[in-house]
């Protein structure tokens, strides 16, 4: 599926049952997150808290962003994993270590090592960034830091919640940033200072270049590899849709994003529910789905009711307003005119993947009579942020609501709960999938 990481490197291991504690990563070279790495050939050296099985490995990644490799990866003793690589100067690096689809680094016992984004940064070719002739003074950097205090102190809608020392953060960090000898430089310094937030809606951006501030990946509650086999009748209608259906006659329906850049995919969604109109049960997934575009969401939930319902409310950051914030504002899901409907039993699979607008869509569906949620928690994110320019080419993005249940509770960091809880590990999901089966099984009950 276009979302899921590209396996680079990976042999098969041997399967064995797993019920140990996950391997960790305890040790790097170089260190994630490091700046400035010496760019040429190198050593990356990985070593974990324990024994692995030395027969495979998962480095995870792809194109531009993966070190370029040299010759073949391997093992080094039963704890340490060494492959070589060619870094380019002034480059962004980014590679996993095991994916939520492919979990070949695994203890001796079997147990898959826990999921890790790797991210690294070179030095220009001088030990400089090569952008520094784009240079900027002290003085402006002092600005900007400024500029992002205030940004952070009037506009952050979760800047309490996160419950941060940001004068000891901004003492930490301000010598780098005052003295950054680039607007890129600036950037991924003030990304290290904001990503103790732990907040995926905040980044920032230098011209049309990107620079995360936080990415912690999760592992699904699925294995999206395993579908075709799983569900009965799968088909692929474009790079976010698929559908099946089982035979007893309920309808699925995959759901890979929700793309503002590809509103006409989402045709296909309204071709299967004419197709399901008599199916005795849907169930929609959305466990791998991180957001996107609400209104095309809305659009497509509001094939499941007859009546408006208020499906979320969210107050947005005003340091100027009593409390700091602005009256509540709630928000409406309203019937899809002109549009399919379905009217059978209603199953969601949801899980710590599903986050933004998605959940959004997962608290619209909850307004569906009837409707079951089966699988995990959402991730428990959202913000719509916006930018704020500071000055010296550096613009950060934060989020500025307070995304909230109906009924006022602010679901941030906690997520949205289901209606049966389904807790699987990745061992328990290479043959089957217990949430797929446990939907089914709700959908039929009488």
């Amino acid at each position: 599926m276009n979302s899921k990481i590209l396996l680079i490197f990976m042999l098969l291991a041997i399967s064995v049952p797993a019920f140990a504690r996950p391997p960790k990563v305890i040790k790097m070279f170089p260190e994630n997150g490091a700046m400035d790495v010496p760019p040429g050939p190198i050593k990356i050296r990985i070593v974990f808290d324990q024994d692995m099985n030395t027969r495979s490995y998962s480095l995870c990644g792809g194109g531009e962003d993966f070190p370029e490799p040299i010759g073949k990866p391997q093992w080094s003793g039963k704890r340490a994993f060494v492959f070589s690589a060619k870094l380019k100067p002034n480059h962004n690096y980014t590679f996993g270590i095991n994916s939520p689809s492919y979990q070949n680094f695994k203890s001796t016992t079997g147990e898959p090592a826990e999921v890790l984004v790797v991210q690294f940064q070179t030095a220009g070719e001088n030990g400089q960034s090569a952008d520094s002739e784009q240079g900027v003074s002290k003085e402006d950097n002092q600005r900007a830091v400024e500029e992002l205090r205030k940004a952070i102190d009037d506009h952050y809608s979760y800047k309490m919640l996160k419950k941060l020392d940001w004068d000891q953060l901004f003492a930490q960090y301000q010598d780098k940033l005052i003295n950054a000898n680039s607007p890129m430089s600036f950037a991924r310094t003030a990304g290290l200072l904001l990503a103790h937030a732990k907040d995926k809606h905040i980044w920032l951006t230098v011209g049309d270049q990107t620079v995360p501030a936080y990415r912690s990946p999760v592992a699904p509650n699925a294995n999206f590899q395993k579908l075709p086999a799983l569900v009965a009748n799968f088909k692929k209608r474009n790079d976010y849709i698929w559908t099946g259906q089982f035979p007893d006659g309920i309808g699925y329906i995959y759901i890979d994003g929700w793309s503002a850049q590809h509103k006409e995919y989402y045709e296909a969604l309204y071709a299967a529910l004419k197709e399901f109109a008599a199916a005795p049960g849907l169930i929609v997934d959305v466990r791998g789905n991180g957001g996107g575009s609400e209104p095309i969401a809305q659009e497509f939930a509001g094939c499941f009711i007859d009546n408006p319902k208020v499906y979320a409310r969210h107050v947005i950051r005003d340091a100027e307003a009593p409390g700091g914030f602005t009256d509540m504002h709630e928000r409406r899901l309203v019937p899809s005119k002109n549009r399919p409907t379905y009217r059978g039993k209603v199953a969601v699979l949801t899980g710590p993947v599903v986050m933004s607008s998605c959940e959004a869509f997962v608290l619209m569906m909850k307004q569906v009579p009837g409707c079951i949620f089966v699988g995990e928690p959402t991730q428990g994110s959202s913000g719509n942020p916006q930018p704020y320019e500071l000055g010296n080419g550096v613009t950060v993005y934060l989020p500025c609501w307070k995304a909230m249940l109906p009924d006022g509770t602010c679901f941030e960091g906690v997520g949205i709960k289901p209606d049966v809880l389904v807790k699987v590990r990745a061992n328990q999901i290479t043959t089957a999938d217990p949430v797929i089966n446990a939907a089914r099984n709700a959908l039929t009950k009488k």
